[in-house]
C-alpha cells in the first residue's frame, strides 16, 4: 500500500513579489491615461488603454 501524506487545510501564503507590483502600477498607470485620454475625446487609444490595463496587466498582477 501507498503511503498517505498528510494534508493541509491551511490555505497557501500569497506572494506580492516586484512582478505584481510592476504589473499592478503599469495597470494603474495605463488607466488612468486611459481615461485621461477618454476626456479629451480619444476614441482609439483611450479605449485600448483600458482594455489592456482592466483585462490585461491588473488581472496578471492579481494572478502572477
Amino acid at each position: 500500500m501507498a503511503k498517505k501524506t498528510p494534508r493541509s487545510d491551511a490555505p497557501a501564503a500569497l506572494k506580492f513579489t516586484k512582478v505584481n507590483a510592476m504589473l499592478g502600477l503599469g495597470g494603474l498607470v495605463a488607466l488612468t491615461l486611459g481615461y485621461w485620454l477618454l476626456a479629451q475625446g480619444s476614441i482609439t487609444a483611450a479605449p485600448l488603454l483600458l482594455v489592456l490595463g482592466y483585462v490585461v496587466l491588473l488581472p496578471m498582477a492579481i494572478i502572477r
